[in-house]
Order: C-alpha cells, then structure tokens, then sequence
C-alpha cells in the first residue's frame, strides 16, 4: 500500500517540486495550503508523513511541526513524522528544535527528498 503524503505549503511551486519527486505507485500525495487549519488536515486525512515548506504563510512550518509534535503528544498517539523544506542550510537548528524526522534544504533534488522521506518513514 501506497505511503500517504501530505504537503503543507502556500507556494505552488514548491508542492511542485514535491509531487514531481515523489510522484511514483509508493506515495499518494494530498495538499494543504492554510498553516491555520494544517493541524486539523492532517486528523482527517491521517497521512504516514508530511512535508511542511519552511515559510507557510505566518505560521512558519516549524510552528505547525511542534503544533503537531504537540497534539499527538496530548492525544496519547504516535507521532506523524515530518520533513521540513528549509530555505537555507543554517536554518537545520530550527529544524532540530521542531523534532522534525528530517529535512531538505531549497533548492532540492528530487533524489534529496527522496531519501528525506524514505528515512522519516523508516525506510
């Protein structure tokens, strides 16, 4: 069975970029736009993974991390693993502090999120 993604990014370009990488029978990828709303997306659509854009909106997709981080926490549930898309190479220690399962930095490869993505999902 196919892992179910969800992308969370305000920025076509970038869930572009994730779909044209992954785009393949082992994911199935779902977007999501509004920051504000991403924590109840992703309880609805219960992915395996997501992949947040550092810069959502003004959220910031290490806020929606620890958002998460949070809820399954309170919820007594496993933890969604999450890779962040960061905007610069310094900005790895933002990702540290969100608990992310890993990250990219932009520009990315699609070989980068590949195996970004295979190692959060454990793979």
């Amino acid at each position: 069975m196919a892992a179910r993604i969800m992308v969370i990014a305000d920025e076509q370009w970038a869930r572009n970029e994730v779909h044209a990488a992954l785009t393949e029978p082992d994911y199935a990828l779902v977007d999501h736009t509004d920051p504000a709303t991403a924590k109840n997306a992703v309880r609805s659509e219960n992915p395996n993974l997501v992949v947040i854009d550092l810069q959502v909106a003004s959220m910031g997709g290490m806020a929606i991390a620890r958002d998460l981080h949070q809820q399954a926490a309170l919820d007594g549930e496993d933890e969604v693993p999450v890779v962040l898309l960061l905007d610069r190479k310094d900005d790895s220690f933002l990702a540290k502090r969100a608990g992310v399962a890993g990250w990219v930095v932009k520009p990315f490869t699609a070989n980068d999120i590949r195996k970004a993505v295979e190692a959060a999902l454990g793979g």
